[in-house]
């Protein structure tokens, strides 16, 4: 479990919603489950924590995804990088690898409850269980790299998931998304790996 530093971005903490500063006042973010939520706090570094890098930043979450609104609070993160919003008092989740959003129809407080009940069930965290179960582990700032992505058909061929620096999956998912985006459902695709 990692648990943010001392609040050092005070300016942010007007523009959130109560439940989040409520939050924040009790622990400035965290990363919980073995990597599976990792809730951003008001801090400026480190940047992979920092809620202000993820809402303002050149790398913000609604500059790489044109489904979230600049108005649309980055919250959190799950160990593959789908992202947690809220928007309007209410939690949505983006698919990071199709960037399709969706309501959550909770707000804040009950879907931190909901993740404290079934946190591999409500975050589907199937996958970091499965990688931790190979030896594997995350550290604080990673997430989990999964090849080929769950949105394409492995054509019954193993997925393969490796640790790596969050920004680089959020940008990877973001590319990826972007190229996806018009294809039809059933589209071929091609991925090369460079």
């Amino acid at each position: 479990m990692y648990v943010g530093p001392p609040i050092d971005d005070v300016a942010i903490l007007g523009r959130l919603p109560a439940a989040y500063r409520t939050l924040l006042a009790q622990a400035n973010g965290y990363v919980a489950y073995a990597g599976g939520l990792h809730v951003r706090g008001a801090c400026l570094s480190p940047e992979w924590h920092s809620l202000r890098a993820a809402w303002d930043g050149p790398r913000a979450i609604h500059r790489l995804f044109p489904a979230v609104s600049d108005s649309d609070v980055p919250f959190a993160e799950d160990a593959l990088g789908d992202q947690f919003l809220v928007r309007n008092d209410i939690v949505h989740r983006l698919s990071a690898e199709t960037g399709e959003l969706e309501s959550l129809g909770v707000d804040l407080a009950t879907f931190d409850m909901s993740v404290r009940a079934d946190p591999v069930g409500y975050l589907s965290l199937e996958p970091l269980e499965q990688f931790r179960a190979e030896g594997g582990a995350l550290d604080p700032g990673q997430l989990l790299n999964v090849y080929p992505p769950f949105c394409v058909d492995a054509g019954g061929g193993e997925r393969s998931f490796r640790a790596i620096p969050a920004a680089d999956r959020i940008g990877f998912l973001a590319s990826f998304a972007a190229q996806i985006r018009a294809l039809p459902d059933g589209a071929a695709i091609r991925i090369e790996v460079k």
